[in-house]
């Protein structure tokens, strides 16, 4: 085979490539995302844990998440996959959780309901629970 005929051959290679890339560009582009926001009060089952948003309380100190967990037995650190988004960050939980109900354990048979404190925030925020490489959210009031 000739040098003029492998240079042309890779030419339309290429083209092809740049062509079914751009392609695929357009069609993934016009794909909404969607993230499915929960209201507060309904349940989520993410893996082995059923978690719920009961409300969030906000205030110049700490933003109170009040939740209901059940499903695996914790001694400690039940807080530690909640996350809150808002004014465009990622919130963790504080390390030190203030609350007089603070979620620290929790029970495989029985509903344990306790506060999540966060730092404080102005804006209305988006709660989010990640378990077992799933994520729930939840963003308006039920």
């Amino acid at each position: 085979m000739s040098t003029r005929k492998l240079v042309l051959t890779a030419l339309v290679c290429g083209i092809a490539i740049v062509l079914a890339g751009g392609f695929k560009l357009l069609q993934v582009a016009t794909d909404a995302p969607r993230v499915e926001a929960l209201a507060w009060g309904t349940p989520a089952t993410l893996g082995d844990m059923t978690v719920t948003v009961e409300k969030v309380d906000k205030s110049a100190e700490a933003t109170l998440v009040t939740v209901t967990m059940r499903g695996v037995a914790m001694a400690k650190g039940a807080f530690d996959g909640w996350r809150m988004l808002a004014e465009g960050r990622v919130f963790t939980p504080l390390t030190q959780q203030t609350a007089p109900d603070a979620c620290q354990a929790v029970s495989a048979n029985a509903e344990v309901r306790c506060t999540v404190t966060f730092d404080p925030t102005t804006a209305t925020p988006t709660v989010a629970y990640l378990r077992a490489g799933a994520q729930q959210q939840w963003g308006t009031e039920g």
